[in-house]
């Protein structure tokens, strides 16, 4: 009697230890959701190789300026990640309408929506006075990337235009100058080949998306390009962008021909597979193929920018 009384206290104490520990764990994968935590750690990572850039073209050295490294990565990921806590906060009448966006906590009803704007507000908040502490030219890029997601994309044309992924392509092209201003406020064209390439590159990419996500975006009334203009329209306009990302490797000659080598190869990866989307009948799985290189495009490009100022 003793024993059983023993194992049934017991079970009640590892039941409730672990349910304990569910809320804690869900709790956190709600704040990470609200924060669109991929977003935040896919731009770290262009913000990061602007930063490094920066400091090794200015003849810096990172260790003597790991200050600046913090206050730039903990700025640039506190304003992204207020940045989409308040886009999870309007769009939460339309998330519940696509399986990719339906379990987040503003549609579930987890979290008030209320608290999820002051969340956006005050991490923002901190992330600009983080920015403050490396230059004005920094902080200010890092508002006017805030300003074109929340308010040119997340407010404004998402819902209008067709035109919105690259509206929207302004915002995700501002890390690699947040890293690079931080250091060198004085914006070398360097700098600006970094906006280009990831302004040029997203387009393509959330393109490849919204084919594979066609009849969500239709069903929410978000006017994407595949949804307005069909599938053809789409497949010319990935590819028309993928080609005018073929030149901008060339501004980045200060790399060296190691590094041109492999962004030509990827560039010409690339075109080829959106030119195999011409004789392939599946366009969804087409797009997915497009989708994936895109995403391994984008790390494999900015991580052998780092590798190759090491070597």
């Amino acid at each position: 009697m003793a024993n059983t009384k023993a194992y049934g206290d017991a079970a009640i104490e590892n039941s409730t230890a672990s349910l304990h520990t569910n809320l804690k764990t869900s709790a956190w994968k709600d704040f990470m959701a609200l924060i669109k935590i991929g977003i935040v750690n896919s731009n770290l990572i262009t913000t990061f190789t602007g930063l490094w850039l920066a400091l090794h073209f200015t003849g810096q050295s990172f260790l003597n300026n790991l200050d600046i490294v913090f206050f730039t990565v903990a700025g640039s990921s506190l304003i992204i990640a207020g940045s989409c806590a308040i886009n999870n906060y309007v769009d939460r009448d339309i998330d519940h309408l696509m399986e990719r966006t339906k379990a987040r906590p503003t549609v579930t009803g987890k979290v008030v929506p209320v608290k999820v704007l002051s969340l956006g507000i005050l991490l923002i908040g901190l992330g600009t006075l983080s920015l403050f502490f490396t230059t004005m030219t920094a902080t200010v890029i890092g508002l006017l990337g805030v300003f074109s997601y929340v308010f040119l994309y997340t407010l404004w044309s998402k819902r209008q235009l067709v035109s919105n992924t690259i509206i929207g392509s302004i915002s995700g092209a501002v890390p690699p100058l947040i890293g690079w201003a931080a250091v060198d406020a004085n914006l070398d064209i360097m700098a600006w080949s970094l906006f280009v390439l990831m302004f040029v590159w997203q387009p393509p990419h959330f393109y490849a998306l919204a084919m594979r996500r066609v009849k969500e975006y239709k069903a929410a009334g978000i006017p994407m390009l595949p949804v307005v203009k069909g599938f053809k329209t789409t497949k010319l306009h990935i590819l028309l962008w993928v080609v005018a990302l073929q030149p901008i490797p060339f501004f980045l000659t200060k790399l060296g021909i190691p590094f041109l080598i492999l962004a030509f190869l990827l560039n010409i990866g690339w075109l080829a597979l959106g030119i195999y989307g011409y004789r392939i009948k599946d366009d969804i799985k087409w797009a997915k193929l497009m989708f994936v290189y895109s995403l391994q495009y984008l790390t494999i490009i900015f991580v052998a920018m780092v590798i190759v100022t090491l070597i």
